[in-house]
């Protein structure tokens, strides 16, 4: 049997090494674009490489995925994290679990995963087929024809598997080529959206506290149904970023905002307390330095830069004493620390910025990862309309697909 593979990213890697682990005598063709493999991996986590999460509990692991969850059952069950942990190190990868339940390398540099791969595979009968610029794909009976630029006969395989990942960071291979190619078989591409961005907001205070994090705060959406996510995030020269923004920004992954149209958004630094209770800490402090400039009484809460920002955005005044402030600016500014208003403009770059959207799911066996309506057609990875919050999650849904993907199609 011949087996063609198209992206050389994480699902594909993974489809490859479990096709090959199935059945050692099948010919797999791992076809990419670039010359190198696993670009988007190396690079992912900051070049640490965010390779999967600690939670070892699939059902608490699949609220994780603001889409695609349901669907994803079976290749999680069949590949959780803790056999993707496994797996990696019985292939000479050790790898850590941080506090936040973000898995990395030990050694912090995702060449070594990539190189886990490549090591495998230079003992196998894996073809690597680097540069390869697929052009299009068809299907004649029961072969796969894959046609590549520069060659003029196609390839030709008996199954065919689509990992080629989604259209986010355009420059590591990811051009949405895949969609074409899934197109020319028949199937359907649900409409396409960024996900797992930062920010940039129209309020430009955010440049004053730059750099400023927060563990553990409360950021929603203002739509219609409101969105909310719990965690950390940091401010920003043009706007917010971190964990939670990630996660907010997947769920209004769908929402067009613009300088026109911006999309408000809302801060709660103290999601633990309510307005009553941050306002009875704020007159403790007052009470026992009622003397010193109110802006330094609000620092003892939150950094000096922000206490200035609070009272710069509700017009307060700068030098009057603590003391002197009434009981409604004081309630004031701990309804604007439990509510920070702001209005997101545009979309930034995130750590791992992936795509919403994809095949459509109706379409893809989840038991298999084979099509519905091309048989031999099988898909894995962001090519699927599947993403994840940040913390690993993206990439653990690729190397289950992947891997699942792999052991269905060599039984």
């Amino acid at each position: 049997m011949r087996v063609g593979i198209i992206g050389g990213g994480a699902a594909g890697l993974m489809c490859a090494a479990a096709v090959f682990e199935a059945d050692p005598s099948v010919d797999i063709f791992l076809l990419e674009r670039n010359e190198g493999l696993g670009k988007k991996v190396i690079i992912s986590g900051g070049g640490r490489c965010n390779v999967t999460t600690g939670i070892q509990d699939v059902k608490m692991l699949l609220t994780k995925y603001p889409r695609g969850s349901k669907f994803l059952t079976t290749a999680m069950y069949a590949f959780p994290p803790e056999a993707v942990y496994e797996w990696f190190e019985s292939h000479g990868v050790p790898l850590k679990n941080e506090p936040d339940n973000r898995v990395f390398p030990i050694s912090d540099d995702g060449h070594d995963v990539v190189r886990a791969f490549e090591e495998l595979f230079a003992m196998t009968r894996v073809q690597i087929m680097l540069g390869s610029n697929v052009t299009s794909v068809a299907k004649e009976g029961d072969e796969f024809l894959i046609y590549r630029k520069d060659t003029v006969e196609p390839l030709k395989v008996d199954k065919l598997v689509l990992t080629t990942g989604g259209q986010a960071y355009r420059h590591t291979g990811s051009t949405g080529d895949g969609y074409a190619f899934a197109l020319a078989l028949g199937q359907t591409i649900t409409p396409l959206a960024p996900s797992l961005n930062a920010f940039f907001t129209k309020e430009k205070w955010t440049a004053k506290v730059s750099g400023i994090a927060f563990e553990n705060a409360t950021i929603t959406a203002k739509l219609a149904t409101e969105k909310e996510f719990t965690g950390p995030f940091l401010f920003t020269h043009k706007g917010v970023s971190g964990p939670a923004v990630f996660a907010l920004s997947s769920l209004v992954a769908f929402k067009q905002y613009n300088a026109e149209s911006p999309l408000p958004i809302t801060i709660d630094l103290y999601p633990d307390d309510s307005i009553d209770e941050l306002t009875g800490k704020i007159d403790v402090l007052r009470a026992v330095h009622g003397h010193k400039q109110f802006s330094n009484v609000l620092a003892m809460l939150v950094p000096k830069s922000l206490s200035e920002v609070v009272i710069h955005e509700l017009g307060l005044s700068e030098t009057k004493p603590a003391n002197e402030f009434s009981k409604k600016d004081v309630s004031r500014c701990a309804g604007w620390l439990k509510a920070i208003p702001l209005n997101v403009v545009q979309r930034g770059a995130g750590d791992e910025f992936v795509t919403a959207g994809g095949v459509q799911l109706l379409e893809v066996d989840p038991t298999t990862m084979e099509s519905k309506v091309c048989p031999g057609l099988y898909f894995a990875g962001e090519i699927l309309d599947v993403d994840g919050f940040t913390g690993g999650f993206n990439l653990q849904a690729s190397w289950a697909t992947g891997y699942l993907a792999g052991t269905s199609l060599s039984t």
